[in-house]
């Protein structure tokens, strides 16, 4: 399973409108970059609070994307939460 497929899986069993829920992986020399877009209503269920569920999928993230680093961002219409693990 390709990592952008893991992040969607997860993701899904997390959110109210998984119908909604898009993963689009942008490839550099070393770096995976996932960008994560779901239902504006499930922006907050994502993030978790203080932003532990984010956080913890970032670390999903990092651990299953072998040898290539992979970024994860959270796109919330405008504004962007990213990080790296």
């Amino acid at each position: 399973m390709a990592v952008e497929e893991l992040v969607s899986y997860i993701v899904k069993g997390l959110v109210d409108s998984p119908d909604h829920v898009l993963v689009n992986k942008v490839e550099g020399e070393s770096t995976i970059m996932l960008e994560l877009v779901v239902h504006p209503d499930d922006v907050e269920l994502v993030r978790g609070e203080g932003g532990e569920t984010l956080r913890h999928l970032k670390a999903v993230v990092s651990a299953a994307s072998g040898r290539r680093k992979a970024i994860l961002e959270l796109m919330d219409g405008g504004s962007e939460s990213s990080g790296e693990e």
